[in-house]
């Protein structure tokens, strides 16, 4: 897979973003204020992620979407581990991320790449989201935040 940052003007990969956040109105919101990057594999894109500046030092991780039918291949641990290096070619000091309380798969994944669980959000997807979400055979309603030492790594 080769992962590079979407080029301006080029349009967003909408289907997949909206496979990890179903609200339009927030992918594009956030989109427009972070830098998205795409794998591709033979020109086909098949993965994406988003990174938002937060804070001074801090990035945020808030979209990593693999095409439904390559999930389980690996995929994701390489687009989470390439937008650590880029957070940390980009100086920033730390990562964060936010999964539904309910992504069991999401919450490994983020783990295995080394984040660390800092709290909860409790109904943030209750608050933020017009229709009720479910996950695994379950209503989300928090939100669980991670975060990684870009320094420590």
């Amino acid at each position: 897979m080769h992962i590079r940052e979407l080029n301006p003007g080029e349009p967003l990969p909408l289907e997949l973003l909206l496979l990890a956040d179903p609200s339009e109105r927030l992918v594009k919101a956030y989109t427009q204020r972070g830098h998205c990057y795409v794998g591709e594999i033979d020109g086909a894109v098949i993965g994406v992620y988003v990174l938002l500046p937060t804070r001074p030092d801090t990035m945020e991780l808030v979209n990593v979407a693999v095409a439904e039918h390559l999930h389980g291949q690996g995929y994701g641990k390489q687009l989470v581990r390439h937008a650590i290096a880029q957070a940390r070619r980009h100086g920033y000091a730390t990562l964060e991320v936010g999964t539904g309380s309910t992504s069991i798969a999401q919450l490994a994944l983020y783990q295995k790449c080394g984040f660390r669980m800092t709290g909860i959000d409790r109904d943030f997807f209750v608050r933020h989201y017009e229709e009720a979400i479910y996950e695994n055979g379950m209503r989300l309603r928090d939100m669980v935040r991670l975060s990684l030492d870009l320094y420590s790594h």
